[in-house]
């Protein structure tokens, strides 16, 4: 069922924000005197309850940290928190400019799977997010993708029917759980492959 909106739903990472800064990982890793590849199993294993606020920032390096036999201090943990919000703060400005034009056209909202600290970060430099009909990041919600729960978040705070809704995001899982839940979803790869697909979706612009 539908209420006849447009609201386009946007992933942040590798969407509208750039994946995370080249070499970032292997800088932490030398932070804390790990070797870089048994660093980067460990962040991304330990990440999901982090995303998910079912960790917090301390707790989750603390547990990457013990993971790796690596001493655990305040200072390290901190320093190795700084450089993770640092490493993912970069935008596409053609994406910004290009979300925010929609908003003439339709309703436009965010749903990213980023950890509460990382997602404050962000809103103080990315003051536009503000500006957004609804920005629902995961480690605020406390769920993150693709578990259908972030998904119903956003119709619910939104008051609207999944089938109101265009998803984007670059990650096939997540498209596959939006459309299943009942919204229509596009994969993003390229910034004109998805103008094609939202011109196509939103009604024809008045004469």
């Amino acid at each position: 069922m539908s209420t006849d909106r447009r609201i386009v739903l946007f992933d942040l990472f590798g969407v509208i924000a750039c994946h995370q800064r080249p070499g970032a990982l292997e800088q932490m890793a030398t932070l804390c005197g790990a070797p870089a590849d048994a660093f980067t199993d460990a962040y991304w294993a330990c990440r999901p309850p982090y995303d998910a606020a079912q960790q917090t920032a301390a707790s989750y390096w603390t547990t990457v940290l013990r993971r790796l036999a690596r001493p655990v201090d305040t200072d390290t943990v901190e320093e190795l928190r700084l450089a993770d919000i640092d490493s993912w703060s970069r935008v596409d400005k053609r994406m910004v400019a290009y979300a925010q034009g929609l908003r003439d056209r339709a309703e436009v909202a965010l749903l990213s799977n980023i950890p509460s600290d990382h997602a404050d970060a962000f809103l103080a430099a990315q003051p536009w997010l503000r500006n957004l009909d609804h920005v629902a990041f995961s480690g605020k919600i406390e769920t993150a993708k693709p578990d259908p729960a972030a998904f119903h978040h956003c119709v619910t705070a939104l008051r609207a029917a999944p089938a109101d809704f265009l998803f984007i995001d670059d990650r096939e899982e997540n498209v596959h759980a939006a459309q299943a839940i009942g919204m229509n979803a596009h994969l993003f790869t390229q910034l004109h492959e998805l103008t094609t697909a939202v011109d196509t979706w939103l009604p024809p612009r008045a004469a």
